[in-house]
């Protein structure tokens, strides 16, 4: 039995660890905040025809998204990224926006694993849609 409860309080710690590392391990903006013309095709991309005020109008979108803030960029630089953290573990998601002239594009990528689940795809369509509605 002791042998049982020892190994259960081993797993509990390497969770414990492995939870805290997600939380907790430093996100540096340079490593996500870059144009993504220069950016791997990995995660989920959008592109859509954009009017004057549309990144403007994504971020205010954006920004209202739970868990969801502002890593880097500003409307003046023509590029956002937000970091959006899952509600239980708070697995981070990057997502970058940019306008270049008439286009908007959107690049929402996960910084762990090899899948999201469709989490990433599924928040940037919301995104979009909101924009449609408005």
């Amino acid at each position: 039995m002791s042998r049982i409860l020892m190994l259960a309080w081993i797993v509990l710690c390497v969770v414990v660890v492995a939870v805290g590392y997600v939380r907790l391990v430093p996100t540096r903006a340079a490593d996500w905040h870059i144009p993504l013309d220069e950016q791997a095709r990995a995660g989920t991309w959008r592109e859509l025809p954009a009017g004057p005020d549309t990144l403007e109008q994504l971020d205010v979108i954006a920004r209202a998204t739970p868990r969801t803030r502002v890593l880097a960029g500003s409307l003046t630089e023509g590029r956002y990224t937000y970091i959006t953290r899952s509600a239980i573990i708070g697995f981070p998601d990057f997502t970058t926006v940019e306008q270049q002239d008439a286009v908007v594009r959107i690049h929402a990528r996960q910084r762990f694993g090899s899948s999201d689940l469709g989490v990433n795809a599924a928040r940037v369509d919301g995104w979009l849609q909101a924009l449609q509605a408005r």
